[in-house]
């Protein structure tokens, strides 16, 4: 699903319209990246959490020459599913 499918089964399912239905999905973006880049978590409770963790610096090799590189540490996003939406894809 992309984001114009996901724009229409926001709409459909809140029956409202596609314009608005993408207002607050790009709200919702929004709000997330910034609390994702204060260093804060969302949680909402029974879908999921959104975190930031940081990941260590370590060595890697470059498939085509086999030459050993350093890859440097970052920060990397995070999304770890509730047990709502967990049970419900089984």
């Amino acid at each position: 699903m992309n984001k114009a499918q996901l724009v229409d089964a926001i709409a459909s399912e809140a029956k409202i319209t596609k314009a608005d239905a993408k207002k607050a999905l790009d709200a919702f973006i929004n709000a997330t990246t910034k609390a994702l880049k204060k260093g804060d978590r969302v949680a909402l409770v029974g879908f999921g959490t959104f975190g930031v963790t940081k990941r260590s610096a370590r060595k890697g090799r470059n498939p085509q020459t086999g030459k050993e590189i350093n890859i440097p540490a970052k920060k990397v996003v995070r999304f770890r599913p509730g047990s709502e939406l967990a049970g419900s894809i089984k």
